[in-house]
């Protein structure tokens, strides 16, 4: 008897990827179907050939086509994917690029960037998701109005496995959906370490064109963890223009530079840059001076993603779980697009001129 491919593959989307938690058609895990007579050959394309999984994989593809044709000979071919220049496979190969927001210290708007910035590359075209690794201070459930929902967990190939909530067609995980609000974060390095790692590994994330994840202030385990889990794109540097944030961002931006970490430097948002009161849109105060955004640009030898004025409505906004680039208000709005813009910008030119960034190796 002659088989169907278009029959096969119909059969084969039943068959769910364990690392997305998606079927294997839709995510591209299945790559060819071939019929040779007899025999109908698959090819699978697999995290590495080292993936838990891949016993469970060969024989429920089996399974599904045998349950179509059941006197066809049926071979499952796997291959690896996802790996770079060094052989260095992504922990996450469905998501395309994975960009770091980062300050050096805290209250510089760090969260608010982040959030606007994912909500902007979505307005884009994008698919994005958002990690608060925020862990000792989650803003990014009130920004969204989430406070109090809590993740559900799926099982897949026999383990628990968290899905992130969805807000605004982005695709979210925070500590401060699995604690309660009140509650102090008290957490070791290690543990910290493990977290982040549950939130790239043990979460069901969608095919994505871009990760976003809101790190803490500063160069400690979390920004450790990170690098030494997934390979970074690129990272966005965020800062106020006054001196002692510069200061303190230099330092944020001199971690991801070292040779061992060697993730580039995207831009650098600054935050804060004037105040305007919404009563007088053509007015600017430059309350925390000026030029210190450009001047992070040039010691990080990258660009300046845009300015960001000290306006009401996006605190307010914020605070209300409606982001700010999606109030409405033409001024917070621009501002952060022109940053959605330069940073898809900034991605496509490091892509095409720089190779995969490497994970950190953990060294003793």
């Amino acid at each position: 008897m002659s088989f169907d491919k278009a029959k096969i593959a119909d059969a084969l989307s039943k068959v769910i990827d364990p690392t997305t938690g998606k079927s294997i058609v839709m995510v591209n895990v299945l790559r060819t179907v071939e019929v040779d007579g007899n025999n109908i050959n698959l090819t699978l394309e697999l995290p590495s050939l080292d993936a838990p999984s891949k016993s469970e994989l060969n024989f429920s593809c089996i399974a599904a086509v045998q349950e179509l044709y059941p006197t066809a000979n049926i071979n499952v071919h796997m291959m690896a994917k996802g790996a770079n220049a060094q052989g260095n496979p992504s922990s996450v190969p469905q998501v395309k690029n994975i960009i770091a927001v980062a300050s050096g210290k805290g209250g510089v708007g760090k969260s608010t960037v982040s959030v606007n910035l994912a909500l902007g590359l979505q307005k884009l075209g994008a698919r994005v998701g958002l990690i608060d690794a925020d862990l000792y201070g989650p803003s990014i459930p009130t920004m969204f109005g989430l406070q109090g929902q809590r993740p559900k967990v799926q099982q897949v190939y026999g383990k628990q496995k968290i899905v992130p909530l969805e807000a605004h067609g982005l695709s979210i995980i925070s500590i401060g959906f699995i604690i309660e609000p009140e509650q102090a974060v008290v957490l070791r390095g290690p543990r910290l370490g493990a977290i982040i790692r549950q939130f790239f590994l043990d979460c069901v994330w969608p095919p994505l064109d871009y990760l976003i994840v809101d790190l803490p202030p500063g160069t400690g385990d979390i920004q450790l963890s990170l690098v030494q889990t997934v390979p970074v794109t690129g990272a966005v540097i965020v800062t106020t223009p006054q001196e002692v944030a510069v200061a303190d961002a230099v330092k944020a931006m001199n971690m991801f530079l070292l040779p061992s970490v060697n993730v580039p430097i995207l831009g650098v948002v600054e935050n804060m840059s004037w105040f305007t009161p919404e009563e007088l849109p053509d007015h600017k105060y430059y309350l925390f001076g000026q030029g210190g955004g450009k001047k992070m640009a040039k010691l990080s030898e990258s660009m300046l993603l845009g300015q960001i004025p000290l306006v009401q409505g996006i605190r307010e906004s914020g605070d209300a779980g409606q982001p700010a680039i999606l109030s409405g208000n033409a001024i917070t709005g621009e501002a952060f697009m022109k940053v959605a813009q330069n940073v898809a910008r900034q991605v496509a030119v490091r892509n095409e001129m720089l190779g995969p960034t490497q994970i950190v190796g953990v060294k003793s």
